[in-house]
This record gives structure tokens, C-alpha cells and sequence, in this order.
């Protein structure tokens, strides 16, 4: 009795210590799961967002992200600011609120359309929330730099933006509101700003494949400005928004490695993925498809937009007067790019393509948690010691962990990791713990396996250390 008690302190103190430690514990954590699909949820992640409290709708197209989401974001958010900084760019931060007088010289105030929210302040000044911010960034630049010396310059932004649709569908794949990642770029030529979008180019590819996505780079159209720097960064997945049409090599293709030299010539690069076919629903050109790629090769799926790139001359600097002055003394109108990813769309897009019936799948890389540990039988006190020493662990190896400490059977238990779809589960129950032995899941394809406790610690701290750069 005297070591049964003596026990049951121990597996006490460490289920208090553990909880001190932080608040990656279930029974703490604010995660309000459903159970059924709401009725609005038309698409996959849209239902699963909602499921998996992710999120919250505020009103329409409009989300709270709860702290499962955020997580998700803000990972998602940190790999395109990575990117952006190995690329060159230069982070800003721009208002939400925009002034209607820069919108009124570049002639867009009232040319844009309903999509966008027009306020009138206190003052009665025009004001909107701002969809895009060419104008601010323009005027940015406008009042700062004068002198070709200056140039090339990147500026990026990850802020809030909102357009106010007509049909806001999709949950955070087609909202109102919606951080987005806007850079814009500022060249003294058309040269130079193809080199700048090729940077940024080579940047998307690296950007998408870390998350564990394929992206095709697809031509866009380019309007009036005309020639070939217009491309939207697609990813197949079976319930994307529009039909694509490309070489199925596309789908092999190296992406650029992390030393890559984004200062010396990425021509080849660029050169190396558009020089086969590829093309949304949009421009497809069929005849074009067919007599270009062999019907071995012909691929047709269905693919979500991640992200767009596009070369716009001077349309903004012209309008709004920025101007440099160049290597002869005579004054320069810059050629600018925008370069557009849709952060919050992509936690969207990744369910999209990475899901299945029991719910998402995350590549490690953006997943909310890294691990779930489960603890079969909470109170339980020779279970509760095991638990406590792999959390801390895996906690001491960097390994982000959450830790299922409730008191719901273990099916519940189950069916909720599945749905949140963190990569890996690490399963302690009674019975294990009395043949020294924990199950390990990996969620991507579904495998289990019976391990020691330390032989399945190990196990998946090298596997999510393994993970976690993917490339």
C-alpha cells in the first residue's frame, strides 16, 4: 500500500509538472471540435476547418481563427516570409484602411467595383478597406527613393485584405477577408525586372514545396501589358476550382534547392518549367495540348491557384508620378511586378489535396502539432508516468507535441486525431505500458506499429526531424 501510494505521488507530480510546462495539454487547450459537418460547408476543407475547430465564421466570408487554425497560418505564414527574404524582398507592413485619394490617382477608386469596401470616416473622408495596396506601395516608393542607385527594390507585405464578394463560398478559400502575401518590385528596366521575376519565381516553387505541395507554374493571361510575365502557381488536387492541362514531367520536376543563388542567373530554371505545356481551363489551348504533348504524358486534373506573379510596366508609377533618376540624369519611370500568395487560401488548399474520409493529413511542415501523444487511460497512474516522461521528451527535443490527456474513450480519442490530422500518434494505454511498449501511427497512409517506449520515442522524433525540410 505504503508503494502504491508512493506511486500514485509520483505519476502526481508529474502530471503537475508536465502542465507546467505549458499549455499543449488537451484538457486545456481550446479546441472545439464537431462532430457533424455543418450544413454551410460546401467543399472538403471548408468542413474539415470546421470540424477540426480551426475556425469560426464571424459573418459572411468572414472567420475567427482559433488556436489550432492560427497555428496552421502562422506556419504557412513563416515559410513564404523565409522565401521571400532568401529572394531579396524587403518586409513591410501596410494599412488595412487606405486612403480613396492614392486609389483616385492611379484612376482605380472608382473603376474597381463593388468588390471593394468604400468607408467615410469621421472627417468624411473617403476611405476603403484595402483589396490590393499597388497604391500605397507606389507611393511608398514615390516619396523615398529618387536615384537608380537604389534599385532594384522588393517590397512585400503580409497583411489583411478584403473584397467583398458578391457569393463569398468555400469557407477561407473564396472569404471576404484573407491574408494575403502582395510583394512589388521596382526596376530601372525591363531587363531588370525579369530578373526580379524570375527571383520571385524561383522562390514560389521552393515556397509550395516545403509545404509538401506540388505546384505547376501555368501562363496567365497578361491583358493589355502583353508578353510572357504573367503565371499562376497551381496544385492539383481533385476538388480544385478549375480544369488543368499539363505535361505530365511537370509533376517530376526538381525544384530549385535551398543554396540556390537567387543573385546570379535563374533563367534556367524558369526556362526549364514553362517550356513544357501547361494551362488552366482558361487559355487551354487544345490542338496546341495535343500536337505538343504525347498522349502518354497528357495530364488533365483539377487545381487550385496558390499563388500569382505578374509584370505590369509602369502602369502604377506612370499614374501616380514615381520617378527616379537614371544613369544619364534624366528621369526614369520604373517598372514594377506584383507578386501575390494567398496565405490564409492555402490552409485551405492544403486539406484540398491532402485529406482523406477519416479527415486532414498535414505534411509536417505546416502541421498544427507535430505529434499527438494519447493517453489511453487519464488517471491511470502507471499510464499517466509514462505519458508524462515522452512528453517531456519530445518537449526537450523540439518536437511540438500535444498531449490528449482527456478522459474520452479511446475511439473518440482516435477518430479526433485522425480529423485534426497531426502527422504522427504516439498511443499509451494500460496494457502497453505493462509489456513496455507504446503504438506509434503515422497518419499518412495509416500505419501502426508496437515499439518500446524509448524505441518509439526515438522513432518519431527522427521522423518528424526528417520531415520537416522538404525542400
Amino acid at each position: 500500500m505504503r508503494w502504491r501510494r508512493s506511486f500514485e505521488e509520483i505519476a502526481g507530480r508529474l502530471r503537475d509538472e508536465t502542465k507546467r510546462r505549458g499549455t499543449m495539454h488537451l484538457s486545456r487547450y481550446f479546441l472545439p471540435v464537431l462532430r457533424d459537418t455543418p450544413k454551410e460547408a460546401e467543399i472538403v476543407s471548408h468542413q474539415l476547418m470546421l470540424r477540426a475547430g480551426m475556425i469560426k465564421q464571424s459573418a459572411a466570408g468572414i472567420y475567427s481563427w482559433l488556436p489550432l487554425g492560427l497555428r496552421v497560418l502562422r506556419k504557412i505564414e513563416a515559410i513564404v516570409r523565409e522565401e521571400q527574404n532568401r529572394a531579396g524582398a524587403v518586409e513591410i507592413l501596410m494599412p488595412t484602411i487606405q486612403s480613396a485619394d492614392l486609389w483616385r490617382e492611379s484612376g482605380r477608386f472608382e473603376a474597381y467595383g463593388k468588390e471593394m469596401l468604400r468607408i467615410v470616416d469621421r472627417h468624411q473622408r473617403d476611405m476603403l478597406y484595402g483589396p490590393t495596396a499597388e497604391e500605397v506601395v507606389t507611393a511608398i516608393f514615390r516619396d523615398s527613393v529618387k536615384s537608380y542607385k537604389d534599385l532594384p527594390k522588393n517590397l512585400y507585405n503580409i497583411q489583411w485584405k478584403f473584397r467583398d464578394e458578391i457569393r463569398p463560398r468555400f469557407g477561407v478559400m473564396r472569404g471576404r477577408e484573407f491574408l494575403m502575401k502582395d510583394a512589388y518590385s521596382f526596376d530601372l528596366s525591363k531587363d531588370d525586372a525579369r530578373r526580379t521575376y524570375q527571383r520571385m519565381f524561383t522562390a514560389y516553387l521552393r515556397t509550395f514545396a516545403r509545404m509538401g505541395l506540388k505546384s505547376v507554374p501555368m501562363k496567365a493571361d497578361t491583358g493589355p501589358i502583353g508578353g510572357d510575365l504573367s503565371h499562376e502557381f497551381i496544385i492539383l488536387a481533385e476538388t480544385g476550382e478549375s480544369e488543368v492541362f499539363l505535361h505530365r514531367d511537370l509533376l517530376e520536376e526538381t525544384v530549385p534547392p535551398v543554396d540556390t543563388d537567387f543573385s546570379g542567373d535563374l533563367s534556367g530554371i524558369v526556362d526549364t518549367w514553362t517550356s513544357r505545356y501547361a494551362a488552366t481551363d482558361e487559355i487551354h489551348d487544345a490542338a496546341r495540348f495535343e500536337s505538343e504533348v504525347p498522349e502518354d504524358k497528357r495530364v488533365t486534373a483539377r487545381g487550385i491557384e496558390v499563388g500569382h506573379i505578374f509584370y505590369f510596366g509602369t502602369k502604377y508609377s506612370e499614374a501616380m508620378g514615381a520617378r527616379v533618376q537614371g544613369p544619364d540624369g534624366q528621369l526614369v519611370t520604373p517598372e514594377m511586378g506584383s507578386y501575390g500568395v494567398g496565405v490564409s487560401r492555402l490552409a485551405g488548399a492544403l486539406i484540398e489535396a491532402s485529406h482523406d474520409d477519416n479527415g486532414i493529413i498535414w505534411p509536417v511542415p505546416v502541421a498544427p502539432f507535430e505529434v499527438a501523444l494519447i493517453n489511453l487511460r487519464s488517471g491511470d497512474a502507471a499510464t499517466d508516468v509514462v505519458c508524462a516522461d515522452l512528453y517531456g521528451k519530445l518537449s526537450a527535443a523540439g518536437i511540438e507535441v500535444l498531449y490528449d490527456d482527456t478522459d474520452e474513450r479511446a475511439g473518440a480519442n482516435f477518430s479526433t486525431m485522425d480529423l485534426i490530422g497531426f502527422p504522427f500518434q504516439l498511443i499509451v494505454g494500460p496494457k502497453g505500458v505493462k509489456s513496455g511498449e507504446v503504438e506509434v501511427k503515422r497518419r499518412a497512409g495509416g500505419e501502426r506499429q508496437s515499439l518500446s517506449a524509448e524505441a518509439g520515442l526515438n522513432h518519431v522524433i527522427e521522423a518528424v526531424q526528417s520531415q520537416r525540410s522538404l525542400a
